[in-house]
């Protein structure tokens, strides 16, 4: 990415010093007197697209830091969205010119153009999530942290479940995966999905199919955006004949929903990162279950960090065993899932764990 800024005014999507009033995250009430940050600390944050109002990663990341926010008694920050990759880099210029200490960016793409305002900038902290920050073998600099999930694991207990349920009496024994682009951070779901599936099917003489990931190719719609395109692949997938659909890209499950909605067919959908049935109520009548990232909490954590005066550069990384990733309930599919076969999943998870079943992926 070539780092010319012709600027430091506000680009598109820039909220000057307000945060954003996204779905499901009201501004955090003070109810203690607020914590004492060093001096001139001013935590700041830059969407990746889809926006704050995703309700999912991006949203769960600004809930992290307006929870921070307020830890610290403070009513509002900067936060600027971004809408395409041309806005990375005037977004974060624009961040640095409002005076902002830590500036944390939301997902992978963001990664090269952090990074370079990392090195350019080692007075202020940066907090970069979903990507470790490493840049053509080169390591970043203490002044960046990285926010890392091994979703895999929780994708493969996902996996697990669904394969049990589409192989219920009556089920289509078919399940698919799809995502919005062939990258790490969006494949890391679908390669935990598609071993669960593969386990279940080892472990209880089954045949459940899987469409959509193949390790190393599959069904993308190229980008990250909920619509037309994402609905007929949605739709493509449904048409093979699956009963449970793991849609990974943001809003695109939004697009899934639809498609479900239209195909009059019993169709249960995944969700990915937040708990769709509370971040957006209009999927539960089809959520079996979303896939959790505590993004939410590792973004509070490590802007606390920073605030207290004790930032490191340490990566943080959430699995199964920390609580950084899991499983979200059943809720109205609760009565759908055999007692044994929640038995086996609780088991699956203690076995990651423990090291006895181990999850392979790229830690995106």
């Amino acid at each position: 990415i070539a780092l010319v800024v012709g600027g430091c005014g506000a680009p598109p999507g820039t909220d000057q010093g307000t945060s954003p009033a996204a779905t499901g995250a009201p501004a955090g009430e003070v109810t203690a007197a607020p914590a004492q940050a060093v001096e001139g600390f001013l935590p700041c944050i830059v969407s990746g697209e889809g926006g704050f109002n995703d309700r999912s990663f991006n949203q769960s990341a600004f809930e992290g830091l307006q929870a921070a926010a307020s830890h610290f008694g403070l009513q509002s920050f900067p936060n600027v969205t971004s809408n395409s990759v041309a806005d990375y880099i005037p977004n974060i210029q624009s961040l640095l010119g409002q005076n902002c200490s830590l500036i944390t960016a939301i997902s992978f793409n963001l990664a090269p153009a952090t990074v370079e305002s990392a090195h350019a900038n080692p007075n202020v902290h940066y907090l970069l999530v979903d990507d470790s920050g490493v840049i053509d073998g080169e390591q970043p600099p203490d002044n960046l942290k990285s926010v890392l999930f091994n979703t895999a694991e929780a994708a493969f207990l996902a996996g697990y479940l669904a394969a049990g349920y589409s192989a219920r009496e009556g089920g289509a024994h078919h399940v698919g995966t799809f995502g919005g682009a062939n990258f790490p951070t969006v494949t890391i779901f679908m390669d935990g999905f598609r071993q669960g599936v593969e386990y279940y099917n080892s472990q209880n003489d089954a045949n459940v199919q899987f469409t959509g990931w193949d390790g190393y190719d599959g069904s993308f719609t190229g980008n990250f955006q909920a619509g037309q395109q994402a609905q007929a692949m949605a739709q493509g997938i449904i048409d093979q004949g699956v009963d449970v659909i793991l849609p990974v890209g943001g809003p695109i499950y939004q697009s899934a929903v639809a498609a479900i909605t239209d195909s009059n067919r019993d169709v249960a959908l995944i969700g990915v990162d937040m708990d769709l049935f509370y971040t957006d109520p209009s999927t539960q009548p089809v959520l079996l279950t979303s896939i959790l990232k505590n993004v939410s909490g590792a973004v509070e954590n490590s802007v606390i960090e920073s605030g207290n005066g004790n930032w490191t550069p340490t990566p943080y990384v959430g699995d199964l065993a920390n609580d950084g990733v899991g499983l979200a309930p059943f809720h109205n599919f609760d009565s759908q899932i055999p007692q044994d076969l929640r038995g086996q999943i609780e088991q699956l998870r203690q076995d990651i764990i423990a090291g006895n079943v181990v999850v392979e992926s790229y830690l995106g």
